[in-house]
């Protein structure tokens, strides 16, 4: 099953990986403001930078006339983080202004994410924050006494997602800012209980960290899960949704399953997708892709031109072949190098 992604969205995502005049993937040189967020492990890593047009006298006053990514992520990741820069930069806003921005705002921009991917416009936003943090100290500006408290995801804390090493602190902070409400809001929202789910009713995990922000009713019943509705009880849109395991779990080898698309139709299907995003991404930095043979949903392939020798080339495989093909053909498909 491919993502139902808004017709928005998928154009953004094809324009940025083509490289269209307008779009902002890529980094600025010697940046005003640098900031990381997300890990390569947990399948999802983007790096954000800015210019400013510097004020002569009084930082605050500074304006990003340029913002830049570069992201390990899926098509929701690249849409997400062009629509950040988009925002601030025809916003012409300062730094601290920028941060102003949510989700919701990256969101509506999209004209909708899928509710599984909701963590994509949540990393830019944190990826952003760290930005501006470092433009802060290059500028000598005292967040603190502005009352800007910046936090990161790797905030110290007790680690209470294992597989996507989240904190405690972090989880918090997030259900207060996002209104998150039931175990699946927070999987989606911060990928926090999407891999194992063991941290979901675990002691001190997820349910009992919702608890004890919104509290429980007398009866019992969590009070997070009360806005659900008594007709949304056991609705299957309402199921956990688990994403995908990182690259350090050992996953039992398994037959995918046969596409849904008739065999020569998944064959085109993919052949397009790798001619139209998969293609530009590698030729920007010099590289290919051979597609080997096609036998079920296992995709065989082999990186040519300067990615082949690449020191790189199996994360790239894994992390942008395969996941772009994941995301715009079907799930089932796993990339196998050649």
């Amino acid at each position: 099953m491919a993502w139902n992604y808004s017709d928005k969205t998928k154009q953004i995502f094809m324009d940025a990986v083509q490289g269209k005049p307008g779009t902002h993937l890529g980094e600025v040189p010697d940046p005003d403001g640098f900031g990381e967020h997300g890990s390569i492990v947990c399948g999802d890593a983007l790096r954000f930078t800015f210019r400013v047009e510097k004020h002569p006298t009084d930082p605050l006053k500074d304006r990003i006339v340029e913002a830049r990514y570069l992201t390990f992520g899926c098509t929701s990741a690249i849409a997400a983080s062009e629509a950040l820069c988009d925002l601030i930069e025809k916003g012409r806003y300062t730094p601290l202004e920028a941060l102003k921005i949510t989700n919701q705002d990256i969101v509506d921009y999209l004209e909708g994410l899928p509710s599984q991917k909701i963590h994509c416009s949540v990393m830019g936003a944190e990826a952003l924050e760290s930005a501006v943090f470092n433009w802060a100290q290059k500028r000598g500006v005292d967040l603190e006494k502005l009352g800007v408290q910046m936090q990161q995801h790797t905030e110290e804390g007790r680690i209470v997602c294992k597989c996507f090493s989240v904190s405690e602190p972090y989880i918090r902070r997030k259900i207060k800012e996002l209104n998150l409400r039931t175990i699946p809001e927070i999987t989606n929202a911060i990928k926090a209980g999407g891999a194992c789910m063991t941290c979901h009713h675990a002691p001190g995990g997820l349910q009992d960290i919702l608890d004890d922000i919104w509290g429980k009713q007398k009866d019992g019943t969590p009070e997070s899960q009360t806005d659900l509705g008594s007709e949304s009880a056991g609705s299957p849109d309402l199921a956990p949704q688990a994403f995908e395991v990182p690259s350090s779990f050992e996953v039992p080898a398994e037959q995918p399953e046969r596409p849904a698309l008739s065999p020569f139709q998944f064959m085109k299907k993919v052949e397009a997708t790798i001619d139209k995003y998969v293609r530009p991404m590698l030729a920007a930095e010099g590289g290919d892709i051979e597609l080997i043979d096609i036998k079920d949903a296992l995709v065989y392939a082999r990186l040519t031109g300067a990615c082949a020798g690449c020191a790189g080339a199996s994360t790239t495989m894994k992390m942008m072949v395969e996941r772009t093909l994941k995301e715009l053909v079907d799930e089932k498909i796993r990339v196998i190098a050649v």
